[in-house]
C-alpha cells in the first residue's frame, strides 16, 4: 500500500467514526456537526460525505440524518475500538493526561493489527469503556442513548458522570479543572431559566456549568439522598417535587 493510499484509508476511516461517535453522542448527524468535529469546513465535510454514501458507506436518512450502512458501521466500529482500548493504555499504564490522550490514540489506531488489538483488549483487561466513559464497541459497557444529560437533569436530581467528548481537547481540560471526569458523583443545585447556567454540588465545591456544556456531559441519575450537613447548615431546604 502507498504512502497516498494510507492517507486516503484514514481519511476515510475518520469520517465513518464522526459518523458512528455523533450517532451516538448529538443525533441526527448532520453535515455542520461532522465538518466541527472534523475541523474542516461544512462543504469539505459535504464532499466526503456525498463520495462516502457513493462506496456505500453511509446514506442520508430523511430526518435522521447521514447514518452507516452495514459495511460502514464495520469498518467505523473497528476503528473506534482500536481507538479507545488504546486510549486506555495510553491513559491507564502510560499514564498521559486526559485531555492528551484522544489526539495520541487518533495516530494509533489506523495501525493497530487484528493481533495487536486482541493483545491490548487482554493485558488491559477487556475494559468496557474508553477513559471518557464512551463506550468500547464489542465489549459490555451501556450505550451513550441509555443515559441522560446533565441538561435533562432537574434541580436537585443526584447523578454521576459517565461519559464526556473524547475529541475537544480544550473542553476536556476545562471539565478536569473542573472536577467533572466519569465517575463523579454531582448534584444539580439551581437551573436558570431561558438557557442559562446550571449549578452543580461536586463534593463541597459549586460549580456553574454553561447549557450547551450541559447537554454534552452524559450522566446516569441516582437515587436522590438527604441533603449533606453542609446544606442543612446553610438553611437551604429541599424544593418540593
Amino acid at each position: 500500500m502507498t504512502v497516498h493510499d494510507i492517507s486516503k484509508t484514514e481519511r476515510t476511516e475518520m469520517y465513518l467514526k464522526a459518523v458512528y461517535t455523533l450517532a451516538q453522542t448529538a443525533p441526527p448527524v448532520t453535515i455542520s456537526k461532522v465538518a466541527e468535529y472534523m475541523a474542516v469546513s461544512p462543504p469539505a465535510s459535504y464532499e466526503m460525505l456525498k463520495r462516502l454514501e457513493a462506496q456505500g458507506l453511509l446514506h442520508s436518512g430523511t430526518g435522521e440524518g447521514h447514518i452507516l450502512t452495514p459495511q460502514g458501521m464495520q469498518t467505523a466500529t473497528r476503528v473506534v475500538r482500536r481507538l479507545r482500548l488504546a486510549e486506555r493504555l495510553l491513559s491507564d499504564v502510560l499514564k498521559i493526561e486526559l485531555p492528551l490522550v484522544y489526539a495520541e490514540a487518533c495516530k494509533l489506531e489506523h495501525v493497530i493489527s487484528p493481533e495487536v488489538e486482541a493483545r491490548m483488549a487482554m493485558v488491559l483487561g477487556h475494559p468496557a469503556t474508553c477513559p471518557h466513559g464512551l463506550p468500547i464497541p464489542g465489549d459490555s459497557a451501556p450505550p451513550v442513548q441509555s443515559l441522560v444529560t446533565v441538561a435533562q437533569l432537574e434541580v436537585w436530581d443526584h447523578a454521576v458522570l459517565v461519559c464526556i467528548p473524547e475529541e475537544d481537547e480544550p473542553f476536556v481540560t476545562h471539565l478536569v479543572d473542573m472536577g467533572l471526569v466519569p465517575g463523579t458523583a454531582l448534584v444539580v443545585r439551581e437551573a436558570t431559566a431561558l438557557g442559562g447556567p446550571i449549578t452543580l454540588q461536586i463534593g463541597h465545591q459549586i460549580r456553574a456549568l454553561g447549557l450547551e456544556m450541559a447537554r454534552r456531559l452524559f450522566v446516569r441519575r441516582e437515587r436522590n439522598e438527604p441533603l449533606d450537613a453542609d446544606v442543612r447548615e446553610s438553611g437551604e431546604n429541599r424544593p418540593p417535587r
